[in-house]
């Protein structure tokens, strides 16, 4: 007997401080919660013994514990307020802050975190709890920079693949998050700019772009025409680019409602190391950054 929690039963997950932009990463959480299956909570982490405290002070954890049940019961609160018909519930794990939310993501739909977002420690930049969240995570985490949401976005969602990784998951994730958001869909693949291919020791030819690009683009239509018929409300278009994947990545995704791009990148080093495009969109890009996780048991 398996002990998975039912995906209908999974929540959206916001990892909260106590920033002074949280509200907005709530709301945030909030809404795909109530698009997608209607639970969302807010969590905290508290670490405990704090830095230069001591593991026996039972008065220093129980304050750092009321601290922590106040602000996550505002949080709830916000939700509550402003979506009525949302089951909202708080968690207040003891534990380092991303430690706890990749174990919890096991059991989730998704994680909502802040870019520079520490889970009740000093704001930390991205590459601590951010990073460590979305590299490791078995759910899509969608990081939110600071201010992403104070404007109203264009409702477009885009995604960047590669058919050489062989992994649709960031598609398929895609296409669901358009359809949620009834969102213009962009499917944007960069084939590197090669003015020139190497030919051996000696020499240069030029490359031919045509022959680099039609094997992907047919592959990416075939594969967007079987989507269509699951999600026939999606206008999807097809981008192909001959410049740097995270730069063409971050041009496309300029005030869209969400980009989307793998965890997963070339280099093999599976579950240790973000891939190099996801890594460098989620410092670049203006708009919240979806990573969703590749294979199964990657």
């Amino acid at each position: 007997m398996s002990d998975a929690v039912p995906v209908q039963d999974r929540p959206v997950i916001v990892g909260i401080d106590d920033g002074s932009d949280q509200e907005e990463l709530v709301r945030f959480a909030a809404r795909q919660a109530a698009l997608r299956t209607g639970r969302l909570h807010v969590a905290h982490a508290i670490r405990f013994p704090l830095p230069g405290g001591s593991a026996t002070d039972s008065r220093e954890k129980d304050a750092a514990i009321q601290v922590g049940a106040r602000l996550v019961e505002r949080y709830e609160n916000l939700a509550r307020s402003e979506f009525p018909g949302l089951t909202v519930a708080g968690e207040l794990p003891v534990g380092h802050a991303a430690a706890v939310l990749i174990e919890r993501s096991a059991d989730a739909d998704m994680l909502v975190i802040g870019h520079r977002g520490s889970g009740g420690f000093p704001r930390l930049p991205l590459g601590s709890v951010s990073w460590q969240v979305a590299t490791h995570a078995d759910c899509p985490v969608i990081v939110i920079r600071p201010g992403d949401t104070s404007g109203p976005p264009d409702n477009r969602v885009v995604v960047g693949v590669d058919p050489a990784d062989g992994v649709l998951k960031p598609l398929d994730f895609a296409y669901r998050e358009a359809d949620l958001l009834g969102a213009h869909l962009e499917v944007v693949y960069s084939a590197e700019p090669m003015a020139m291919g190497p030919t051996g020791p000696i020499g240069m030819v030029p490359s031919d772009f045509e022959v680099l690009e039609q094997g992907p683009q047919d592959f990416l239509e075939k594969e967007m025409a079987e989507r269509r018929a699951q999600y026939p409300s999606v206008r999807a278009d097809l981008r192909i680019e001959h410049m740097r994947p995270a730069t063409i990545l971050a041009e496309a995704a300029r005030n869209a409602a969400l980009l989307v791009v793998g965890s997963r990148g070339r280099s093999g080093l599976k579950r240790l190391l973000l891939g190099s495009v996801s890594a460098e969109v989620l410092h670049t890009a203006e708009c919240p950054v979806a990573i969703v996780p590749g294979r199964d048991g990657d």
